[in-house]
């Protein structure tokens, strides 16, 4: 059975654009993480860079700063996790083409 090379890179190339488009759309994404019923937010990008974090200034408490740690924290990880889970969710169909699980 004879390869087509030309075609072979022309789906390679393809697939390569095509990745590149969704890891654009991707940075462009805004996932928002919270803690504190919403007292703490978190926004990132889908490529899971921090853009902003709001803090409710009823949980700034110069007694307890160990609870707007934990706070930060949590916002900081929720967001992250959302983040991860759309940029798996995305690029799936890439590594399903080429039977490659969790490749993110």
């Amino acid at each position: 059975m004879k390869m087509d090379r030309g075609n072979i890179f022309k789906q390679l190339q393809k697939l390569q654009d095509d990745m590149k488009k969704t890891q654009e759309e991707l940075a462009n994404e805004i996932i928002e993480g919270s803690a504190g019923g919403g007292k703490v937010i978190v926004k990132c990008n889908g490529n899971q860079e921090i853009l902003e974090i709001k803090i409710s200034k009823e949980v700034v408490d110069p007694e307890d700063v160990e609870l707007l740690e934990d706070l930060i924290l949590a916002a900081v990880r929720d967001a992250l996790e959302k983040s991860k889970n759309l940029a798996e969710e995305k690029m799936s169909d890439f590594t399903k083409k080429f039977g490659i699980p969790g490749l993110l």
